[in-house]
């Protein structure tokens, strides 16, 4: 055999051992994000807030407690997730918010939102239904209804 050939087989198996192990590691972390999911369901609580503020910020710049920063791993402190400051009852709380649900979340109005300790995980209008964005359109739809919008009149 040549040596051309030898050095492609062996790059294929690395190759394939490589995503084999992927596709499992990938499982395993699927199932377990999966069963965190349904712990954090299991303790959701329904409130009303008003939202004050919005943004994504480091952890440790945030004005969390203490504990959350604490027990983040340090290669994740650094990173920016999005953080709401909404007026519960009397108090002013600095929360964390998924990231789904972060462009839903209206400023300056009341929302009822499903809470987990100080993880925001859904939000609906408390008087009103909140406004969807406008999905994101491309070019080429832009151009495409551009030329319906004129064989149209």
């Amino acid at each position: 055999m040549n040596i051309w050939t030898i050095v492609f087989l062996v790059v294929l198996v690395v190759a394939i051992g490589a995503l084999v192990a992927l596709y499992i590691f990938g499982s395993r972390l699927q199932k377990k994000s999966e069963a965190s999911q349904a712990q954090m369901k299991i303790g959701a609580q329904t409130m009303s807030m008003l939202v004050i503020d919005k943004k994504r910020m480091k952890l440790t710049e945030a004005n969390l407690p203490k504990i959350v920063v604490d027990q983040t791993p340090k290669y994740l402190r650094r990173s920016k997730v999005p953080i709401v400051k909404a007026k519960i009852g009397p108090k002013v709380m600095t929360m964390i918010c998924d990231e789904k649900i972060f462009d839903l979340v209206p400023l300056k109005k009341e929302v009822k939102a499903v809470v987990n300790g100080i993880y925001i995980m859904d939000v609906k209008g408390l008087r009103t239904n909140l406004d969807q964005k406008p999905v994101k359109q491309g070019f080429f739809k832009k151009m495409k209804n551009k030329v319906l919008r004129k064989d149209t009149k």
